[in-house]
């Protein structure tokens, strides 16, 4: 493939993504009225849709502790950021990130974590925050997860000029778990969000801030850091 191709296959990709999106910010406002927590309203929700997942995917049932209460929830924004909805799923198919295209989490593991979680909140401004974790049968195949989102991640720092691109990786831990985020820039190089990859026990996920609810880089951090704390395994 020349450098060329890559490139236009990147953009289509791309485009299908913001146009995903797109849509996908406009039936989640819809249907959810008000800010909810994905701990609070969507417990009982989390516990019905859990067990439909579970006849489907037996293996999801395997670690009953990954859910919605290891992903960011909405006291986790800080000021800049007012969360209006949130859609859980646990079945690994949403989307990893806008350089990811229509790979989902399910693929990049090809189906063999022992559990799946995702949200997708929506604010009160434009953009989306999305997050992705699976639960892997060992820490190693964790790792191995861990370098796929990195890799995957990475593939779109070097973009050719007047294309949105991810910055520079910035690393932090906590107790038990590490984090890589990498503020995004748009064509004119203004901040607009960013993403990250996390890892902690036999656990991994990529969140990502899009859209440009605000222009402070150091924002994604303190996502990455509030995802990274509610995550350990």
């Amino acid at each position: 493939m020349t450098e060329n191709q890559a490139v236009q296959q990147k953009s289509v990709r791309r485009n299908r993504v913001a146009a995903a999106a797109c849509l996908a910010a406009a039936l989640i406002t819809v249907s959810v009225v008000g800010t909810q927590s994905a701990t609070a309203d969507g417990a009982a929700h989390n516990a019905a849709q859990r067990t439909a997942v579970a006849a489907t995917h037996p293996a999801a049932a395997a670690t009953p502790g990954l859910g919605s209460a290891d992903l960011v929830q909405s006291e986790d924004f800080r000021p800049g950021l007012t969360p209006v909805g949130a859609t859980v799923t646990l079945t690994g198919r949403q989307g990893l990130s806008a350089c990811s295209g229509e790979e989902t989490m399910r693929d990049l593991t090809e189906g063999k974590a022992t559990a799946y979680a995702s949200v997708t909140w929506t604010f009160d401004t434009d953009g989306l925050l999305t997050e992705s974790a699976a639960s892997a049968p060992t820490g190693a195949v964790a790792d191995a997860w861990e370098k796929q989102l990195v890799a995957l991640v990475q593939d779109c720092q070097d973009e050719p000029a007047g294309h949105w691109y991810y910055g520079a990786a910035h690393t932090l831990s906590v107790t038990g778990g590490t984090a890589r985020w990498y503020p995004a820039y748009n064509g004119d190089g203004t901040v607009s969000g960013g993403v990250a990859v996390l890892r902690s026990g036999t656990r991994a996920a990529v969140v990502e801030l899009t859209g440009r609810p605000t222009d402070a880089p150091n924002y994604v951090e303190g996502i990455a850091t509030a995802a990274l704390n509610r995550l350990p395994s």
